[in-house]
């Protein structure tokens, strides 16, 4: 059980023929029971701060959101690595080759990039699955819908983020 678990009520989400498992707040019971809904987002769903922190359809809203990112990820890697597949260097100037050779090495560590990327958002599909997406994983608290919004995968709440970075800066010396 996640450490969040006793405070989150199971619901199953049916999609299409995909059935997942999420957790939704409850604040009647400590106990996790199982609830069945389908959700269905309107295509221009928005999550908005007047409707509950983490009800079905904004969960459903982020999950879509990472899937998407994820997918585009995805796709930008396998089209890049087909393109150093297909060509080898075959400029005869020197110069011209030191350039590609370059643009090579650039496009090779922005596709590392996105690999920890698509970890990260890997892991934030797995705390949609356990219940605590949406949760500072410091103070439990929600993270909030803008913080979200701009990013998907952040772990933690703004002022928690912004103590670790005071954290880190004063370790470092700077």
């Amino acid at each position: 059980m996640n450490r969040l678990g006793r405070f989150f009520t199971s619901t199953k989400i049916k999609l299409a023929s995909e059935e997942e498992r999420i957790y939704i707040p409850s604040r009647k019971s400590n106990k996790r029971e199982p609830c069945t809904m389908n959700v269905t987002l309107p295509p221009d769903y928005k999550p908005a701060k007047n409707e509950k922190f983490m009800n079905p359809k904004m969960v459903e809203y982020f999950r879509q959101k990472l899937i998407a990112w994820r997918t585009a990820l995805v796709h930008e890697s396998n089209s890049t690595l087909q393109q150093l597949q297909e060509g080898g260097i075959v400029e005869a100037d020197i110069a011209d080759r030191a350039s590609i050779e370059t643009e090579r090495s650039l496009e090779l560590r922005t596709r590392d990039r996105a690999r920890k990327l698509i970890n990260k958002i890997d892991d934030a599909l797995e705390r949609v699955d356990e219940g605590s997406y949406g949760y500072c994983e410091e103070t439990n608290e929600p993270i909030g819908l803008s913080r979200l919004e701009a990013r998907p995968i952040a772990t933690l709440s703004i002022e928690a983020q912004e103590r670790h970075e005071r954290m880190e800066r004063s370790h470092r010396g700077d």
